[in-house]
């Protein structure tokens, strides 16, 4: 395996760590061991988000609450009110306004015991009371102002639902049981098999036993499941006290709504038969299946904020002066918004959210069947989506530009919250959200933050390397790409430029070398300037003479191009040199460039002892004697055929067709004379004139060449048109041999 892909390999172990220790953490977490807390807040908090996002708002006229507000308290006194007025209140409702079900949302487990009673017991304890006639007498008066036996007596025939109070411990002395409680829903025997974790009392706060004797039924209305934050979000259909299980308040009001079906628990089929709270799956009410979690608790579907529901002060009720229509056939619940009674929850869609009208949304989702469901293989979704997302994390996003990484984590974030909103609202599913945003954006950042604070070495290493030898601008390039910039050898197509000082040694041999060397440093550096300005990498200088290359370390796929014009700009920038070196009592200096184009090996090449990134092949070496040839034909620059191909925007000028030493196919080599269109018509005549003095010249039509040539020589006296010039006397004197194709043979530097 080579340096490079072990340098790969460590950094995707390193990011694969990365995201695996991360999924691990967030594992256990889905496990429950550890919970993290802070993602039980954002998952709570999002809850919330998706319950105002998507509930109804709209009002539910089927369930009445019957509020005993601050009105009825000023008009009827201070709760709790006498028994007879409560009494009269139920009178009223069932019989004037004809309700289907009452709910007490209150508690009554004390006897009251009135002025008037208290005098007939006096009575009855003393002197008077010991006449048969008198006692029993004050026994039947007893009887009649009996305010709690009137408020039983309005319970009969009707269906009236208490609601009483589980205690989940006892301080001190506390008695396990006040009052009494309802026929348990499902007894001890019928669960004698079950394993489910019922939340399980240990005592009771009941109403008095002849209220609860005469009532329907009866539920519970404490809240033994409140989240962590203190909300109140889900609430048990059913707790256990000693071994028999008794169902909520809004349980018990919906199924006498429903006429009284039978109660029962689902489980999902498992091979053995299990039927724990793992397997638990739903609670039946009749046909109605309710989904429950392990406890039979359920999310409250809360349909909107407070007053969701009709409320109707309760001294209007006793009046007569509540809207008959409004209360006729409803479920009606008596409960209280009064502030002093502090009957006040915490819940997603209110902070001081009354009581009571929880119940009513839980009564109106059992009745509806909207009980939104945590479905047993949501840890497995979670963990499968965990997975998926730690893979992209470690594996694609690394490969992946700044912008393009973080559009990829906003789509995560998007998909996630997208898909996790449809199971919500058209599957009534609550799927866990906040541990998938939390990885997305933790493996993110701590894999960007990877590529920032580690990877940079790498970057920063690379350019040290290539700020030897490429523009500035480009090793930023290269750092910004993110591109991975290989230093093994490679094949590539390329181009090569390689320039030299024509008469240099005579120059030298004209100044010491304190000012050779000043003259060298005030040439190469605009030479250089001019390169990196075109996108190349200096190879090296070798005395005058300058190599460069275009196409690596990044892809160039207009080296060509770039290398030519950089050629045209050197030979401006000599010229601009002309003055200040006049000035200065130096020689004016010209060049003779080469550029061949093809495939070429780049990469770090040398020893153990020294190393440079460097171009190595037949195309360098021929480039390197097109810049030998100048001087031989005249011109300052030469182009191999490959280069002249690539640019066909500019005007070439073919000047012969050589063979490389050691190779069979010639090469075609040529002068760039400039753009295509900004050639005059006099020098789009003379290359045409000289093409045809070319084509003359292949044919041996020497007469037809020369007299071209000699046309040509009349405008400019070119060193090229002498060389062929004395090639065609040559040749009249020994003419080539018959399968002579027209190819110079010699090619030396």
């Amino acid at each position: 395996m080579s340096s490079a892909a072990k340098k790969r390999a460590v950094r995707l172990l390193i990011r694969s760590l990365i995201s695996g220790l991360l999924l691990l953490l967030f594992t256990l977490h889905i496990a429950g061991s550890p919970r993290l807390e802070i993602i039980e807040r954002i998952e709570n908090y999002l809850y919330d988000v998706r319950i105002r996002l998507t509930m109804p708002g709209t009002v539910d006229d089927r369930i009445v609450i019957i509020d005993i507000d601050e009105a009825s308290q000023a008009e009827l006194g201070q709760w709790p009110w006498p028994r007879n007025t409560l009494a009269a209140l139920v009178d009223r409702l069932f019989d004037d306004y004809e309700i289907r079900v009452l709910g007490l949302d209150a508690l009554f487990a004390e006897a009251e015991e009135t002025s008037a009673e208290r005098l007939l017991d006096t009575l009855a304890a003393s002197e008077i009371g010991r006449d048969p006639a008198i006692a029993t007498e004050l026994a039947r008066q007893r009887e009649a102002l009996d305010s709690n036996f009137r408020f039983a007596e309005s319970f009969i025939a009707r269906d009236v639902v208490t609601g009483f109070v589980f205690k989940d411990s006892l301080q001190g002395d506390e008695p396990v049981a006040t009052g009494a409680l309802p026929s348990p829903i499902i007894t001890a025997d019928a669960i004698a098999d079950l394993s489910v974790p019922f939340i399980t009392a240990s005592g009771f706060s009941g109403n008095l036993p002849a209220l609860q004797q005469n009532a329907v039924g009866g539920g519970f209305f404490d809240a033994p499941v409140i989240d962590a934050d203190g909300v109140f979000r889900r609430a048990p259909l059913l707790q256990r006290f000693q071994g028999d299980l008794y169902p909520s308040l809004a349980l018990a009001v919906a199924r006498v709504a429903l006429d009284m079906p039978d109660i029962g628990l689902a489980f999902a089929a498992t091979k053995d038969g299990r039927m724990s709270g793992v397997e638990l799956e739903a609670l039946t009410i009749g046909e109605r299946r309710i989904p429950v979690n392990e406890q039979v608790a359920v999310f409250i579907p809360f349909r909107g904020p407070q007053e969701s529901f009709p409320y109707i002060s309760a001294k209007d009720v006793l009046s007569g002066a509540a809207a008959a229509d409004v209360l006729r056939g409803r479920i009606a619940l008596l409960g209280a918004s009064a502030a002093g009674l502090l009957d006040l929850r915490s819940t997603p869609v209110g902070q001081r959210y009354i009581g009571v009208e929880a119940h009513a949304n839980l009564i109106a989702g059992l009745l509806d069947g909207a009980i939104r469901q945590q479905p047993a293989w949501s840890d497995g979704l979670e963990f499968s989506l965990l997975l998926l997302i730690a893979l992209l994390t470690a594996l694609l996003l690394p490969r992946l530009a700044p912008f393009a990484a973080l559009a990829l984590v906003f789509l995560l974030l998007a998909a996630a919250m997208a898909s996790n909103l449809w199971m919500w609202s058209a599957l009534g599913l609550v799927v866990p959200i906040a541990s998938l945003l939390s990885f997305i954006l933790i493996a993110s950042m701590l894999q960007i933050t990877y590529g920032f604070f580690v990877e940079q070495r790498n970057k920063r290493h690379l350019s040290q390397i290539f700020g030897q030898y490429i523009p500035p601008a480009l090793v930023e390039e290269i750092d910004a790409s993110g591109a991975q910039i290989s230093l093994e050898g490679e094949n590539r197509e390329m181009s090569v430029l390689f320039s030299d000082v024509r008469s240099f040694t005579t120059i030298s041999e004209g100044l010491d070398a304190t000012e050779l060397t000043r003259m060298m440093n005030e040439f190469l550096t605009p030479f250089t300037g001019v390169i990196q300005k075109y996108r190349g990498t200096i190879d090296k200088y070798m005395g005058d003479a300058v190599m460069a290359f275009w196409g690596a370390p990044l892809t160039d796929p207009q080296h060509a191009r770039h290398a030519l014009l950089a050629a045209f700009d050197m030979l401006r920038v000599v010229h601009e040199l002309d003055q200040p070196f006049a000035a200065r009592g130096w020689p004016k200096i010209r060049v003779g460039v080469g550029i061949a184009s093809g495939p070429m090996n780049v990469g770090n090449m040398g020893s153990e002892f020294r190393i440079a990134y460097t171009v190595m092949g037949d195309t360098v070496n021929l480039g390197s004697r097109l810049e030998g040839l100048t001087k031989q034909y005249g011109v300052d620059i030469i182009v191999n055929d490959v280069t002249a191909n690539q640019v066909p925007e500019f005007a070439f000028r073919e000047l012969d067709l050589v063979r490389v030493k050691g190779k069979s196919e010639p090469v075609a080599i040529y002068e760039p004379i400039g753009l295509l269109a900004e050639l005059s018509a006099g020098q789009q005549q003379r290359l045409a004139t000289y093409a045809a003095a070319l084509a003359a010249y292949r044919s041996r039509l020497w007469d037809d060449a020369e007299t071209a040539l000699t046309t040509l020589r009349q405008h400019s006296d070119e060193l090229l048109y002498n060389v062929y010039l004395d090639r065609i006397g040559n040749f009249r004197q020994s003419p080539p041999p018959a399968g002579w194709d027209g190819v110079f043979a010699q090619l030396n530097k």
